[in-house]
């Protein structure tokens, strides 16, 4: 009696580990490798990173589609397409619906009048998870609700293969694309040019070296009379790009 009671709880213990261990490794970590995945979507079969060489990737997850915030969020990312194309990005947009749901909400979005505004067409893919495959990989279901239904989430995902920033939304409010560019920007500043960037800091704008460890190197640092660099204090630079 006791050794089966023994075996049982050794059991429970194994299975809650394994358990343990699985819901550990879905949780996403910046710096960490993005998650390989193939999955369908509104422009084809997509092998993920695999058909995206050399390019920076936005995964841009939403609850349902046919929903006013969620609408709201895919015209203004198409009408930002083109600036995301520039900055060498590609879009991935991710829900839990099926690929009928996703070819007919395109649809009917591209069908949209607006005033001021020409028709809209949406060059980037819609990926059917009906699997929870993506969406377990990269976090994004909700784990408030028995509902499988995903986070309003941003992963940013340099061309290294490499997530850089992860995002979160409150189901009610719509994300700020102007925001999601900005932030973008800002990477690929970073990377390029080896610094750091502000609070409210715009593309343009000055931007920020590591801090000298000690004031003495400040004051080096000072004395050099580096073109373009100035301080607010010791331990805070800036420099213009």
């Amino acid at each position: 009696m006791y050794k089966q009671s023994f075996l049982n709880t050794l059991l429970i213990l194994i299975i809650i580990g394994i358990c343990s261990e699985k819901v550990v490794s879905q949780h996403l970590h910046i710096g960490q490798s993005a998650p390989s995945f193939v999955a369908e979507s509104t422009k084809g079969v997509i092998n993920f990173p695999d058909d995206y060489f050399n390019k920076w990737r936005i995964i841009f997850s939403h609850p349902a589609d046919f929903t006013p915030v969620c609408t709201s969020e895919i015209l203004a990312l198409a009408d930002k397409q083109d600036t995301f194309k520039k900055l060498k990005t590609v879009l991935l947009v991710v829900s839990t619906d099926g690929l009928n749901s996703h070819l007919s909400w395109v649809r009917s979005i591209e069908s949209i009048k607006r005033d001021g505004k020409g028709d809209v067409k949406i060059d980037f893919p819609l990926i059917s998870d009906v699997d929870y495959n993506v969406s377990e990989k990269y976090n994004l279901l909700r784990a408030d609700t028995t509902l499988r239904k995903d986070l309003r989430s941003v992963v940013y995902i340099d061309p290294d293969n490499t997530i850089r920033a992860i995002l979160t939304y409150p189901d009610n409010i719509g994300r700020n694309i102007d925001e999601l560019i900005r932030l973008l920007i800002a990477l690929q500043t970073a990377d390029s040019h080896n610094v750091l960037t502000p609070a409210d800091w715009q593309p343009g704008d000055d931007v920020l070296i590591e801090s000298p460890k000690t004031i003495e190197e400040s004051e080096k640092l000072k004395a050099s009379n580096r073109r373009g660099y100035y301080h607010l204090t010791w331990y805070m630079w800036f420099r213009k790009l």
